[in-house]
C-alpha cells in the first residue's frame, strides 16, 4: 500500500502544499506573496501536486495540515480545505505545530536550542525552543519581546529563525543568541516527518471538532473616527 500524504501549509503568507509518500518527499509548490492570496492559490497548487504524480484524492492515505500558531485567515483557509478533503474522501487528519514545522528547516548542532520565531503583532512573536533532538523544552506561546524575556528562554546558544526573529536582534544581543537569516517561513516540504510519525502512530484528528490552534484570539483594527 502506498502511503501518500498530502500536506497543506498555510499559517504564514507561504502557501504551501506538497505530496510525500513514506517519509518521503515527492513534490512541493509554494508561494509567498504578502497579501496573503491562499485563497486563491491553494487549490490550484494541490490540483498541480497530485497531477504532477498522477494521483487522484483515492490514492492518498491521510491529509497532514499546520494547525498553528499563525495567521487567523491562513490557518482557516488550510483547516478548512484539509477537512473537507478529508470528510469528502474518508480520510485522516493529521495536524502539527507550525513552530514545529518551522523548526525542522534548521539541523541543530548537539549545544544548540532551537527558537522559531513567527511574527505577530508589534513586538510579538508566536515561539517555542526545542533541544537538539527537536524536543520540546519551552511551550508554544505568544511573547512579547522585551530585555526581560531571555530569561524565559532555555540556558545554552540558541538559534534564533522565523519571520519574527528580526525583531529580536536589537534586544536580544547576548552571546548566547544566534540569528539565522536564511529560514524565513514554515514549508509543507518540512511537515514530511512530523506527519509521517503521526501517522504511524495513528494520532489522527477528530473532523467534526477540530480547530486550529490560534493561540491568540482574533481581532481586526478599530475603525478610525473621523
Amino acid at each position: 500500500m502506498n502511503d501518500y500524504h498530502l500536506l497543506l501549509e498555510t499559517a504564514t503568507t507561504n502557501c504551501s502544499v506538497a505530496i510525500a509518500n513514506k517519509g518521503e518527499l515527492l513534490f512541493c509548490k509554494e508561494s509567498n506573496e504578502a497579501d496573503f492570496r491562499h485563497s486563491d492559490y491553494l487549490h490550484v497548487f494541490i490540483e498541480e501536486v497530485m497531477r504532477e504524480l498522477g494521483l487522484s484524492f483515492s490514492s492518498l492515505s491521510a491529509v497532514g495540515v499546520s494547525m498553528g500558531p499563525g495567521s487567523y485567515t491562513g490557518l482557516r483557509i488550510g483547516v478548512s480545505s484539509a477537512k473537507g478533503i478529508c470528510y469528502a474522501n474518508d480520510l485522516p487528519l493529521i495536524a502539527v505545530n507550525t513552530l514545529e514545522v518551522l523548526a525542522q528547516a534548521y539541523e541543530p548542532k548537539a549545544d544548540e536550542i532551537i527558537v522559531p520565531m513567527i511574527d505577530a503583532r508589534r513586538m510579538e512573536v508566536f515561539t517555542m525552543a526545542l533541544n537538539a533532538n527537536h524536543e520540546s523544552v519551552l511551550a508554544t506561546s505568544a511573547m512579547i519581546i522585551s530585555e526581560e524575556v531571555s530569561a524565559a528562554f532555555p540556558v545554552g546558544k540558541k538559534v534564533l529563525f522565523g519571520s519574527g526573529a528580526a525583531k529580536c536582534k536589537s534586544i536580544l544581543t547576548g552571546k548566547e543568541f544566534i540569528y539565522n537569516d536564511e529560514i524565513q517561513f514554515p514549508s509543507a516540504k518540512n511537515m514530511v516527518s512530523l506527519v509521517a510519525k503521526k501517522y504511524a502512530n495513528k494520532q489522527f484528528e477528530d473532523l467534526a471538532y477540530f480547530e486550529p490552534f490560534y493561540l491568540k484570539d482574533f481581532y481586526t483594527n478599530a475603525p478610525k473616527v473621523n
